[in-house]
């Protein structure tokens, strides 16, 4: 049984274009995986703490000294992890927040990266895995887009998930949304839009998981 993890960040719910477009992706992905099963981490229901002393000690503190404060504070993080470890692909939903990841994001990433738990000092020790990244933004950073490079997002996903060893990362930009929050366009006309994407995004990644399959 294959296991989809979807972490999502917005804190638009229904009305946010990187969940309505991972909800697509997810049931075009249990059509073609009907014995799969998605473990869904919402950031905006997490709470996430930033990174504190005791949790630094912790990190770097073998498990039998740490102290009481130490384990408490290391709770989420395991949890987290533990995800990531169990999961045979990886969905992400997020938006732009001025240029990068938002703050829930962050957090969450400052969770995850453990030395001895997902990377060390010979590199990530996450077994790769199919990642698919949905990036809701208000304006368009697609090749030759005149903000184009001011998409921080794309690089630090790619750099922070391989750093952990999670390098097959593919990232679906989903721009414009500006318009929709100025009332130049409907939100369904935007999720329309990007609608084949998605779902070609689903099929590609199943399909390929198949191949790998059928060659081992």
């Amino acid at each position: 049984m294959k296991t989809l993890l979807n972490i999502q960040s917005s804190p638009r719910f229904e009305t946010s274009l990187s969940r309505v477009l991972s909800d697509q992706f997810i049931q075009q992905w249990l059509k073609d995986h009907p014995d799969g099963r998605v473990i869904t981490r919402d950031l905006m229901k997490t709470q996430l703490p930033f990174i504190s002393i005791e949790w630094l000690g912790g990190a770097f503190m073998p498990a039998k000294k740490q102290t009481p404060e130490m384990v408490k504070a290391m709770q989420l993080s395991d949890e987290l992890v533990a995800e990531l470890k169990n999961a045979d692909q990886i969905l992400i939903g997020t938006p732009m927040h001025n240029y990068n990841v938002p703050a829930n994001f962050k957090a969450y990433i400052d969770q995850v990266v453990r030395f001895n738990h997902t990377y060390n000092l010979n590199g990530g020790m996450l077994d790769d895995r199919k990642t698919t990244v949905i990036l809701a933004t208000a304006r368009f950073y697609t090749a030759g887009a005149p903000e184009e490079q001011c998409n921080y997002v794309s690089g630090f996903l790619k750099c922070i998930l391989g750093y952990m060893g999670i390098k097959d990362v593919s990232i679906l930009l989903a721009g414009g949304m500006k318009a929709v929050n100025l009332g130049q366009d409907t939100f369904e006309n935007y999720v329309e839009k990007y609608r084949a994407e998605v779902i070609e995004a689903a099929k590609s990644t199943s399909d390929r998981i198949k191949n790998q399959n059928s060659i081992s």
